[in-house]
């Protein structure tokens, strides 16, 4: 086991082996193998997409062949992709990074700042946003992605991933925690892959306390996949994936409601009167003190 691997699980990342499936498996599954209701990937398509990430000669290339391929784009203008950037805004001090430099996927898609606006995401969830000092920074994600060049070591990638949907999953949760709401127990929204072009495989991600009081973070297999060994492989692939980007951004507008909702009803709440505690009693006066005057 790498220094990488010990640390992570000193910090309460599972691996796939040690997790324990979330409870709504059953529901994630059936999402991610649904009929999409869109033309399936042709032939012509999956055979250059073989061919293509069969003479890839690096992982740069894997990346540009899925993203173009398989991968869904987005037309939301506030729900972006960003590729292999370090998480520069994520809280020091979360216990999940300990001893750990920052996450950085391969791929991560989500919420835009500017998409939560006019809550003040930054000052609202500490480390929703996720790049500091970046004021289009993805914010709260759901889904994150790993790639491995050709013959490279998809493990090392799956723990990489591990740590990748922790990090997500601790950031939805502190966000929850805010509107005081905690996660529903067992039950997993935060989604990673780790795809070298040749086989795609899924993970759901969520946290349970521990005994000794500590967090746990779980990474789940959903469904692996081997893209290029028929055309029926390939077009499960692209349906459990696409379907999966589907989930991952319908649960992030999902919470992106919740916090908005909860700030104005913050907002709307009437202003205390302030408090008259501590002033001088002010003496009273009966009728029977007399006042000099008669009746």
């Amino acid at each position: 086991m790498t220094g990488f691997a010990m640390q992570a699980r000193k910090n309460g990342i599972l691996e796939p082996l040690d997790s324990k499936p979330p409870a709504n498996l059953a529901d994630i599954r059936e999402r991610h193998t649904r009929s999409r209701g869109t033309p399936s990937p042709t032939e012509s398509l999956y055979k250059s997409y073989t061919r293509r990430v069969g003479k890839a000669p690096n992982e740069a290339t894997v990346v540009a062949e899925v993203s173009k391929r398989l991968l869904k784009s987005h037309s939301d203008e506030s729900y972006d992709t960003v590729i292999n950037k370090a998480f520069t805004g994520f809280p020091k001090n979360a216990g999940v990074n300990n001893g750990l430099s920052a996450p950085q996927p391969d791929f991560v898609e989500g919420l835009g700042v500017n998409g939560f606006r006019p809550l003040p995401i930054e000052d609202y969830v500490d480390g929703a946003v996720l790049y500091k000092d970046n004021p289009r920074s993805i914010t709260l994600p759901h889904l994150a992605g790993e790639f491995k060049g050709p013959g490279k070591n998809l493990i090392h990638a799956r723990l990489q991933s591990a740590y990748d949907g922790a990090a997500l999953v601790h950031g939805r949760n502190r966000a929850l925690d805010s509107l005081g709401e905690p996660s529903i127990a067992g039950h997993a929204k935060v989604t990673t892959f780790t795809t070298d072009g040749t086989n795609l495989n899924l993970f759901a991600h969520y946290a349970t306390p521990s005994e000794d009081g500590t967090t746990e973070y779980h990474q789940y297999p959903i469904n692996s996949t081997i893209l290029t060994n028929s055309l029926q492989d390939f077009r499960q692939g692209y349906r459990q994936i696409r379907n999966a980007q589907d989930y991952a951004r319908e649960e992030s507008y999902k919470l992106r409601d919740q916090l908005k909702e909860n700030w104005k009803a913050k907002r709307s709440q009437p202003v205390p009167l302030p408090s008259i505690e501590g002033e001088p009693l002010r003496p009273r006066h009966s009728k029977a003190s007399g006042s000099g005057k008669g009746e």
